[in-house]
């Protein structure tokens, strides 16, 4: 955690300090359609994800400074739907295997860095911590839906996640993207009200693919 924080303000104050100099910043917005999985580990053995489709609500708003037209930093929030589906969750209480979809809206903070022609193709990386706020996991048995749990700031999810990202804006504006977290998605050691952990052995590391358009086109040049 220690080097994390190290980490978030070295990028702060190199960001913050290119941003003040004279080449003016300027705003991006756009949204995300996420395909997301899991690299799952449970009880010590690989285990597998389907592919999670969120094309909403995903949301996210950089400030750019372009250094030259072929260097550039950003940073921002998003707001992000991140989850994972995984069809063989033995219930530790009915020893019944399910299919389970689990979710969190994220709220994000990116630090990045843009490489290339930045008027036309350009490659992109960063790092980004984010902040679950609302939870949602629902359960199926055969195609029905038994079960779903929601809540606000719920402790079944770790309460800081972070990973890395690397993308490609192509010359017309689309956008692909990639990302991993490097936390784990679940708490393990939660223990629900009946005193059961029901996470306990699941280790989960979401990963993405996302498409967008003109996530970096400068906003007043739009319009």
């Amino acid at each position: 955690m220690k080097s994390i924080i190290t980490f978030l303000l070295f990028s702060f104050f190199i960001v913050t300090t290119s941003f003040s100099q004279s080449t003016p910043v300027y705003y991006s917005v756009g949204g995300e359609m996420i395909f997301s999985f899991a690299d799952m580990d449970v009880q010590g053995q690989e285990a597998s994800s389907l592919m999670r489709w969120a094309p909403v609500f995903n949301f996210q708003g950089y400030v750019n400074k372009d250094l030259s037209q072929h260097l550039g930093l950003f940073s921002g929030l998003a707001i992000r739907n991140v989850g994972y589906i995984y069809d063989d969750y033995h219930d530790p209480v009915t020893d019944i295997i399910n299919k389970k979809k689990f979710r969190t809206y994220n709220l994000a903070i990116p630090v990045g860095l843009k490489v290339g022609n930045l008027s036309k193709m350009f490659f992109y990386g960063g790092y980004e911590i984010e902040f679950p706020f609302h939870y949602k996991e629902k359960t199926f048995d055969n195609g029905d839906k038994i079960d779903k749990i929601t809540g606000w700031f719920s402790n079944r999810t770790e309460n800081f996640q972070h990973g890395v990202l690397a993308g490609i804006q192509f010359a017309q504006g689309l956008n692909f993207k990639f990302k991993y977290y490097f936390s784990e998605f679940h708490n393990q050691d939660f223990t629900d009200s009946a005193g059961v952990k029901p996470y306990a052995g699941l280790t989960s590391n979401v990963f993405y693919f996302s498409l967008s358009y003109a996530m970096f086109s400068d906003v007043s040049k739009m319009y």
